[in-house]
């Protein structure tokens, strides 16, 4: 069942939230450098800040590198993000499923250089698209 309006409405005082949910890999999630959650399928997390700038951070366990993202927000919005898998996560998962350990390693260094050397991509999301799709998630504990 959806939280109700209440609890993912606009947060009260009119300062702006993140939320964040994952189409496809386990993470954990910082902004501003607190956890605010372990997002896996199906699930969403957020936080409540004051508006100004900030910064939204995956990690996953044994993966080697960070996604962040830096915005800025205003007062009385709602921020939304898809967490989804980065090409670099799926790369590295995929050499790992046929080669094993030396090839997570192989692939690990092959792809160190990427643009986005951790496990996550964030995409923004409209508040539409936002609401249909928490809709159908829980929220994470």
């Amino acid at each position: 069942m959806p939280p109700s309006r209440k609890r993912w409405g606009r947060p009260s005082r009119g300062s702006p939230a993140s939320w964040c949910s994952s189409k496809k890999r386990a993470c954990d999630l910082r902004l501003d450098g607190s956890p605010i959650g372990k997002v896996i399928v199906g699930t969403y997390v957020y936080a409540d800040r004051p508006a100004g700038r900030h910064q939204l951070v995956a990690g996953e366990t044994l993966f080697p590198g960070e996604t962040k993202r830096d915005f800025s927000t205003e007062s009385g919005r709602t921020y939304f993000f898809l967490v989804k898998s980065s090409a670099r996560h799926d790369s590295v998962t995929g050499v790992t499923m046929v080669a094993g350990l030396a090839g997570a390693l192989v692939a690990s260094a092959a792809t160190a250089g990427s643009d986005n050397p951790g496990p996550a991509e964030f995409v923004p999301l409209d508040e539409s698209t936002a609401r249909t799709t928490l809709a159908e998630l829980q929220l994470a504990e």
